[in-house]
């Protein structure tokens, strides 16, 4: 053993240098696990505005400036959080439980959001070819089904994609249905909760087109 050595085994400066390399790998490592985790969190599949349906060219483009949410006149847009998966965050989403969509049929030059999207990331569509999303009913959790008599999310539906079926229970017509999420908004089993045991929420909802079997 050099005296060297032997003398900072002695003074205990070899150890104090070991603690502060352990302690700035420590940080390293703790930095690329977090980096790491970050980049392994699944990616959820999101409902999104009008425009929106080029998930590549969305989440590219998106600034993450919110203002496609500012200016929703039916506040049914809501930015992605990070359990949607790292991409997805701060990224437009539809919130069927805010409002619905109605694609903006009164306002001049078609979905305000698109036209107040700075990049384009919500791209110029035809509003009468657009799909959101599909429509799904839980029988399970459906007032209805129940035979409480509840019809409000046939009501509600503009583009007659909702009809009641025999037994008085709504049928969504796939077909037809381009996801605007006013049945869902308007769904009231969640608020007649103790009808429903373990219903955890609304009897009808907007799913992804490929979650609906599309």
């Amino acid at each position: 053993m050099s005296e060297r050595v032997a003398k900072e085994k002695r003074t205990g400066k070899a150890t104090g240098m070991s603690r502060r390399t352990f302690a700035i790998g420590a940080v390293g490592a703790c930095a690329l696990v977090g980096l790491g985790g970050a980049k392994y969190l699944p990616s959820k599949t999101l409902l999104r505005p009008p425009g929106g349906q080029d998930e590549a060219h969305l989440v590219s483009g998106c600034l993450h400036c919110e203002k496609c949410r500012e200016v929703c006149p039916k506040n049914a847009i809501a930015p992605g959080h990070i359990e949607h998966g790292v991409l997805n965050a701060r990224t437009p989403r539809m919130n069927f439980k805010g409002g619905w969509c109605d694609f903006c049929e009164m306002e001049p030059g078609g979905p305000k959001c698109i036209a107040a999207c700075p990049t384009h990331a919500l791209e110029e569509v035809d509003s009468a070819q657009v799909i959101i999303g599909k429509a799904v009913l839980n029988r399970d959790w459906c007032l209805a089904a129940k035979g409480m008599g509840c019809h409000e999310c046939v009501d509600a539906c503009q583009y007659e994609a909702l009809d009641l079926g025999a037994d008085h229970v709504p049928i969504v017509d796939t077909e037809a249905c381009n996801g605007c999420g006013a049945c869902e908004f308007v769904c009231i089993s969640l608020s007649a909760g103790s009808i429903t045991a373990g219903a955890t929420d609304r009897a009808i909802i907007v799913v992804p087109t490929e979650e609906a079997g599309e």
